[in-house]
C-alpha cells in the first residue's frame, strides 16, 4: 500500500481503487483552514455502526471511501474500529487494531490528515505510530487511565467527548438536573487530569457529546450552548450527524426517520454549529457540509 490515493468520481466506494496517484505529501494539523468550520469525514470500518456499518468493512474498502472524502474536501478524516452506537458489542483491542491500522497508514501515504476514534491507549498508540494526527477518545467520564500520558508524550491533538458509563449503559445514565452545567463540570474534571499529565491547552477540543447518554432534549440544550463550551479556551468539535435525535425529531406518522433520511437535518445542524463558532463538525456527508460550513463563514464575513 505504498500509493494509495485514488482519482475521486471512478466508481463506487466499495469498488477496489482504480486509479492511483503518487503519495502526496502529509498534511499537518497547522495546514488546516483558519477562516472556517473544518469537516471531519467519518470512516467507520465496522459491521455495526449505526447508519453505515458494514458498508467498509474491508480496509481496501475503507481506503477507497476515506479517499473519496479526503479528495471531496474533507480537512480530517476519523478512523473507527469498534462501533460506539447504544448497545454495540464490545470487541477486543486487537480486532480493533486490525480494522484500523491499514487503514490510518493507507490514508496517511496518500496525504490525509487522520484522527482514529479509540477509546484504548494501547490502540491510540499503534494508531500514532501509523500517522494518526488526533485522538478522539468517546469514552467520556471512564477514560484508559493510561491515555492523558500517552497525549502528552507525543504531543498528539485530543477529542476530549462528554459520555457517562459505556455504549451498553449509557442510555440509562441521561438523567441531569441542569444538563449543560453538569456536562461542562464533568468535562472540566476531566480535562483537568488531562493538564495535569502534561498535555497542552492548545492539544485538547471539546465535545459536548451529543447523543451520549443524552435524551433528545438534552442534546438540543447542549447544541444551543455551544458558546459555554468555547469559554473552557479550548476548540469545540460537533458530532450531530444522522444521530437518533434527529430521527426522532423527522418523526413521520409515528415512525422515527431511519439514518439514511437524516442528512439534510445534519446538515441544518452543521451550518448552525458553524454559525455559532464550532471549530470542526463531524460528518457522513462530507461534501454538503463542507459547501454549509463555507457559507456559514462567508455569512460572518
Amino acid at each position: 500500500m505504498d500509493s494509495l490515493a485514488a482519482a475521486p468520481g471512478t466508481g463506487p466506494a466499495t469498488s477496489p481503487i482504480p486509479v492511483l496517484r503518487p503519495a502526496r505529501a502529509r498534511k499537518s494539523f497547522a495546514d488546516l483552514p483558519k477562516n472556517r468550520t473544518l469537516v471531519m469525514g467519518i470512516l467507520n470500518v465496522t459491521p455495526d455502526s449505526f447508519s453505515d456499518g458494514g458498508r467498509f468493512a474491508t480496509a481496501d474498502d475503507a481506503i477507497a471511501e476515506g479517499l473519496r472524502m479526503h479528495y471531496a474536501g474533507a480537512d480530517i478524516i476519523d478512523v473507527g474500529g469498534e462501533s460506539t452506537r447504544p448497545h454495540a458489542d464490545v470487541i477486543s483491542e486487537e480486532e480493533e487494531q486490525r480494522r484500523i491500522l491499514p487503514v490510518v497508514e493507507g490514508l496517511v501515504k496518500a496525504g490525509a490528515l487522520v484522527s482514529v476514534d479509540t477509546m484504548h491507549a494501547t490502540t491510540a498508540a499503534k494508531a500514532i505510530e501509523a500517522g494518526a494526527a488526533i485522538i478522539n477518545d468517546v469514552s467520556g467520564l471512564d477514560f484508559d487511565p493510561a491515555m492523558p500520558d500517552l497525549v502528552a508524550q507525543h504531543k498528539v491533538h485530543y477529542i476530549l467527548m462528554h459520555q457517562r458509563g459505556n455504549p451498553q449503559t449509557m442510555d440509562s445514565l441521561a438523567e441531569y438536573g441542569d444538563v449543560v452545567e453538569e456536562v461542562l463540570a464533568e468535562l472540566t474534571g476531566v480535562r483537568d487530569k488531562f493538564l495535569a499529565s502534561g498535555v497542552a491547552p492548545e492539544q485538547i477540543i471539546i465535545d459536548p457529546g451529543i447523543g451520549f447518554a443524552k435524551k433528545e432534549e438534552h442534546n438540543w440544550e447542549l447544541l444551543r450552548s455551544l458558546g459555554r463550551f468555547a469559554d473552557l479556551g479550548h476548540r469545540v468539535l460537533v458530532g450531530a450527524s444522522r444521530k437518533r435525535f434527529l430521527g426522532t425529531l423527522l418523526t413521520t406518522a409515528g415512525k422515527a426517520a431511519p439514518p439514511q433520511e437524516r442528512a439534510d437535518a445534519s446538515l441544518a445542524v452543521s451550518t448552525l454549529a458553524a454559525a455559532h463558532g464550532a471549530w470542526c463538525v463531524r460528518v457522513h456527508d462530507v461534501g454538503p457540509n463542507l459547501d454549509a460550513v463555507k457559507v456559514a463563514a462567508a455569512w460572518a464575513g
